[in-house]
């Protein structure tokens, strides 16, 4: 009995075996950390609790502002535009002291864009130029000094601008406009009827002047976070320096161009005393940008707030209503073209 036993202990005949089941394993939460915890229930440090608190209130409360402002914006408007006796988008007129008052934003509104749009076409790719020449191209010794000159003309204040534009800019452009008049009159738009160039292009140029160390500022700072790789990968497959740019920096910064140029389209959309100072207004919109006239709302509600009544007031408001909109419109295009360019931002580089 002890022997068989013994044999039937020592039997290495294989036995059916069932396959370890880890199909689970690979899908099985791994255990938190002790910081991991600590996030999941939330901030329970009193430090935590409060930045939380401000952080959450400064976020509401900048909302809270923006929607006062709007209130305030649309009930003035509103008490206006319920007695303008023409169309205020449409009215080429702008006489609230007759009765009824007669009233409209068409001048305005064409001389902001078309300024602002004058001013784009020019600062934009200059600031690009100047930023990547500061980043990629200047040496050591060079940038650092062209930066500074850059960052003391954002500094410089719209009057000084303005001033400037009035005695400096305007009598020096005679000889632009006549080349212009010569070469390009016949289209219309760049017609002069050597009247003084007080008018759309030159303020569009001032304006180009002013925002060009903002777009130039940010696109700088934009540029240099370029992954370093990016660029040695590219260089390493034998693109020059160029190529460098076009296929590497500049897709990789055209999100922060674009915000950029936001930036300084909405100074320029907004600017005050530098187009009160330079351009000559009339409520008339003239085919040629190089003939005196038009107006931009901020220049007209500078020019004319002094001087108005209570119901002349409402109806600036009732304009500045119309910037505020056309800002936020501006605003939230740039916000939608940038958020289609998330593959080249550099948190996800």
């Amino acid at each position: 009995m002890d022997i068989e036993t013994h044999k039937s202990d020592t039997d290495d005949t294989p036995r059916p075996t069932t396959p370890l089941d880890t199909s689970d394993l690979s899908t099985a939460p791994l255990p938190l950390t002790a910081e991991e915890k600590r996030a999941a229930r939330g901030a329970t440090r009193p430090g935590d609790r409060i930045f939380l608190a401000l952080s959450r209130g400064s976020g509401i409360f900048l909302l809270v502002i923006m929607a006062a402002i709007a209130v305030f914006l649309a009930y003035r408007a509103s008490l206006a535009i319920s007695k303008d006796d023409a169309n205020f988008l449409t009215a080429f007129e702008w006489n609230t002291s007759l009765v009824p008052p007669k009233f409209g934003i068409a001048v305005l509104a064409f001389g902001t864009v078309v300024s602002s749009v004058i001013a784009m076409v020019i600062a934009v790719p200059i600031a690009v130029a100047i930023a990547l020449f500061i980043t990629h191209y200047a040496p050591r010794r060079m940038s650092g000094p062209v930066a500074y000159v850059i960052d003391l003309l954002a500094a410089v204040p719209s009057i000084v601008y303005g001033l400037w534009g009035a005695l400096v800019l305007v009598p020096h452009m005679d000889g632009l406009f006549g080349w212009l008049d010569d070469y390009l009159g016949w289209t219309g738009v760049f017609s002069w009827d050597q009247g003084a160039p007080r008018s759309m292009l030159t303020v569009g140029i001032l304006l180009a002047v002013m925002i060009l160390p903002v777009i130039t500022n940010v696109s700088r700072e934009v540029f240099r976070q370029v992954p370093q790789m990016h660029e040695e990968a590219a260089l390493a497959l034998g693109a020059t320096r160029w190529e460098v740019i076009r296929m590497a920096v500049i897709p990789f910064g055209r999100s922060g161009v674009i915000s950029a140029s936001m930036l300084g389209l909405g100074r320029a959309l907004g600017e005050t005393m530098a187009v009160a100072t330079v351009l000559s207004p009339d409520f008339d919109i003239h085919a040629s940008l190089l003939n005196p006239g038009g107006g931009t709302f901020a220049q007209n509600i500078a020019s004319k707030f002094n001087e108005a009544t209570e119901f002349g007031r409402d109806a600036l408001i009732a304009s500045g209503l119309v910037l505020f909109v056309i800002t936020l419109l501006v605003n939230g295009a740039a916000r939608m073209i940038i958020a289609r360019r998330k593959e080249y931002s550099g948190a996800n580089a």
